[in-house]
């Protein structure tokens, strides 16, 4: 049975205050919109449609991709008048699920019982009981019965001082027969308070024709929430971060304060992980058993091994080139780790120490204020304070390469190409220009002169 699904995606969300189309407002480093259409990748549908209006260049070239097709509302009359835009669109004759752009946290169980009840047949509503539903339309039953038929939906701005005392409310999802929709859709009027076609009436024309209308109850209340302005994402942002967050601690992640946690893609972590407070981590990430990620760290795209320790402030962004952190190394404080960074077992890389596109064998340490870039750094390297690949000409890259046992001394520059043999060493203060052989001992630097006599001048009166 053919299943389409449609995202009503077309409104401007003025209560946003922003320039950019609601649904691409972001929560959990994604945009609602993106949410919803990651939920109903997993659910077996011949077409899914995002029904764009305001803004919808933007919101169309932000979340085009294969099986994505758009229908355009221009102007917004109205829910009804929305779906009207996309039934030419809609294939076969079985079920057509509706979800909403700005309902970000819709899970794929629930949206996937909507389809089950409907089964081609039932219009199927999904509800939620609220202590105040205020702006919810609500669900009208038979004889005023929570286990009644369900009569219609009401609007809350024409709703009756008894309808609005209705718990129960209309979360803006459905699924509905395709047939009848389309059907349905058609004979839609804009006769109400605020002259918009109200996509609810159908279920008034269910009923008057038989076809069963059905309440399916939403299991939580954070799964229907809308957004519709800036408090309204952040409470929805805490919400799904505590749930991230208490899932990882029912695996058995300890979390220091889980309301200070915020994942913004996927977290894989073994036994015995440790993250503090404050911590970031975004893209796909993976720790392994022991580690310990300390306060206020950013880490995005990176996989960091077994007994590996990231101090406090350290800031590692794997990008698409992704970040390697090997078994017990230390990184941090207030280290930097950038695409392509590939740190092997017990590297130690220290504060202020930046590391990009460069590869560290292990016991390799760099522990203070340095910089490798487009280096390949062998066993038990020890590099300098205030040393750094000078890898850039101004126009091309270049790499250096230090074999194992190589100490570089403090502040000097090494301008790659250069390679430096095992075991060589590297005067502090040093510009090298030229390859080392192992075992030598290299020295780049002017020599030190010192003038009797000289005086600093003094400052004019």
């Amino acid at each position: 049975m053919a299943l389409n699904i449609v995202i009503m995606a077309a409104g401007k969300g003025t209560r946003m205050k922003s320039a950019l189309p609601k649904v691409l407002h972001k929560l959990a480093g994604r945009s609602l919109l993106q949410h919803v259409l990651g939920t109903t990748s997993a659910l077996p549908a011949e077409s899914r449609i995002v029904i764009t209006g305001h803004g919808a260049e933007q919101v169309e070239q932000a979340v085009a991709g294969p099986g994505i097709s758009f229908v355009r509302q221009m102007p917004q009359l109205g829910t009804g008048h929305a779906i009207q835009q996309v039934v030419p669109a809609l294939k076969g004759e079985g079920t057509t699920l509706i979800l909403n752009g700005d309902v970000p946290l819709i899970k794929a169980e629930t949206a996937r019982r909507l389809v089950e009840a409907c089964d081609g047949r039932a219009l199927v509503l999904l509800t939620i009981d609220l202590a105040d539903p205020s702006g919810y339309g609500r669900i009208v039953r038979e004889g005023g019965r929570a286990d009644g038929h369900v009569l219609a939906i009401v609007e809350h701005k024409d709703a009756t001082a008894e309808q609005r005392a209705i718990r129960e409310g209309y979360t803006g999802m459905m699924a509905a027969p395709t047939g009848a929709l389309k059907r349905w859709v058609g004979q839609l009027n804009n006769n109400n308070a605020q002259g918009e076609y109200y996509l609810t009436d159908i279920v008034a024309m269910a009923v008057a024709e038989g076809v069963p209308v059905l309440g399916v109850a939403a299991p939580n209340e954070t799964e229907v929430l809308g957004v519709n302005s800036p408090l309204q994402l952040a409470d929805l942002e805490r919400r799904f971060q505590r749930e991230q967050a208490d899932t990882l601690l029912e695996a058995g992640v300890r979390l220091a304060d889980p309301a200070r946690f915020d994942l913004r893609g996927r977290l894989s972590c073994g036994q015995d992980v440790e993250i503090d407070v404050n911590c970031v981590f975004e893209g796909e990430v993976s720790l392994g058993d022991g580690v310990r990620i300390g306060a206020n760290c950013v880490i995005r795209n990176a996989s960091i091994a077994a007994g590996a320790r990231i101090h406090e402030f350290t800031h590692i962004d794997g990008e698409s080139a992704g970040v390697r952190v090997g078994e017990g190394a230390l990184i941090g404080p207030f280290a930097r780790l950038r695409p392509g960074a590939d740190l092997g077992a017990e590297v130690h890389i220290g504060n202020f120490v930046e590391v990009k596109n460069s590869t560290l064998a292990k016991g390799a340490k760099a522990n203070h204020l340095a910089y490798l870039g487009d280096a390949t750094v062998g066993e038990r390297v020890n590099y300098g304070a205030g040393a750094i690949t000078a890898n850039y000409d101004g126009a091309n890259k270049h790499r250096t390469v230090i074999g194992a046992d190589v100490h570089v001394g403090s502040n000097c520059v090494l301008i790659a190409p250069v390679n430096l043999g095992a075991g060589a060493t590297i005067g502090g203060g040093s510009t090298i220009t030229k390859d080392v052989a192992a075992g030598e001992l290299s020295v780049a630097r002017g020599k030190q002169v010192a003038i009797s006599g000289w005086q600093r001048p003094a400052k004019k009166r």
